[in-house]
Parts: C-alpha cells; sequence; structure tokens
C-alpha cells in the first residue's frame, strides 16, 4: 500500500509518497492546498523538514527507496556525499562517479531525482558556479543553497 502527503514548508507544498517503510518520492506539489500527513514515514519527515529548514537538522535518517536505472541510481547516490552547505559541479559528480566525461548524463540522472532535499541534486551547479537546472525551479534551488549557507 502507498502513502501520499502533502506537507507545508518554507518552499511550498511538497508530495511526499512512502511505503509505509521507506520513502519513495518528495517533490514539490504547487496544486496543494492544504497540509495532509498520512502514516509514520510522512509524519517523522515533517519533523525532519522543519529541522532542517530550521538549520538544526543537517542529514535525515529518514529510510528511501531510489527506483531508477542503474546509472540514475549511481548518480544520485552520488548525490548523497555532498556535504551539507557545499555545492559540486557536474562535472565533479561525474568524476566522483569514476564517469568523467558523463557531465551531461549526470545532469540528465540529477533532473530526473524522485526525492527532493533528502537526496540533494540542489547542491549541483555548473562549472563556473551558476545555478542551473532544477526540476523544483532555480527560486527554490537558491532558497535551499541559502538556507545551507547561513547554518553551515
Amino acid at each position: 500500500m502507498l502513502f501520499e502527503s502533502s506537507i507545508r514548508t518554507p518552499i511550498g507544498y511538497l508530495t511526499a509518497v512512502d511505503d509505509g517503510f521507506a520513502l519513495l518520492k518528495l517533490q514539490t506539489a504547487p496544486e496543494a492546498e492544504e497540509e495532509t500527513i498520512t502514516g509514520s514515514v510522512a509524519k517523522e519527515l515533517k519533523v525532519q523538514l522543519g529541522e532542517y529548514f530550521d538549520g538544526k537538522r543537517k542529514e535525515f535518517t529518514i529510510p528511501f527507496i531510489l527506483k531508477g536505472t542503474p546509472f540514475q541510481k549511481e548518480a544520485w547516490m552520488a548525490l548523497c556525499d555532498i556535504p551539507y552547505g557545499e555545492t559540486r559541479s557536474y562535472k565533479e559528480q561525474a568524476e566522483s562517479m569514476g564517469r568523467p566525461n558523463a557531465c551531461r548524463a549526470v545532469g540528465g540522472a540529477n533532473h530526473l531525482n524522485p526525492i527532493m532535499i533528502l537526496v540533494p541534486c540542489h547542491r549541483v551547479v555548473g562549472a563556473d558556479g551558476r545555478l542551473t537546472g532544477y526540476a523544483g525551479g532555480l527560486e527554490i534551488k537558491r532558497f535551499l543553497l541559502d538556507l545551507e549557507r547561513k547554518y553551515k
């Protein structure tokens, strides 16, 4: 059974989908109009997200399951190695995976990241440090990076 929740945050509502044991999806939900928390995973996620946005949490302990191709999962797990408050370029992420020529493929995988914030694709920037694509929008990416720099 899947549970879907809508969680209110400073960046707007987020939709969380879990299976009762682990988080499967966390995405922006611009169409949401009210908060609905379904089940224990979402309840704990709401607490941890609140701590994150208050600058009190730098790592999450919510279990999650990433569903994608082997390359996508490899790219998403490489995101988890980027420390709180720091950024990496797509090239640096590709190099950390032992795939120095896969910058574009890494960018494509990051764009499909199913679990925003916990799998921190917002920490990846262009080679020149510019903010580049983010599924949640560049305004949210900027907000998350500024938040992490503030509390680093």
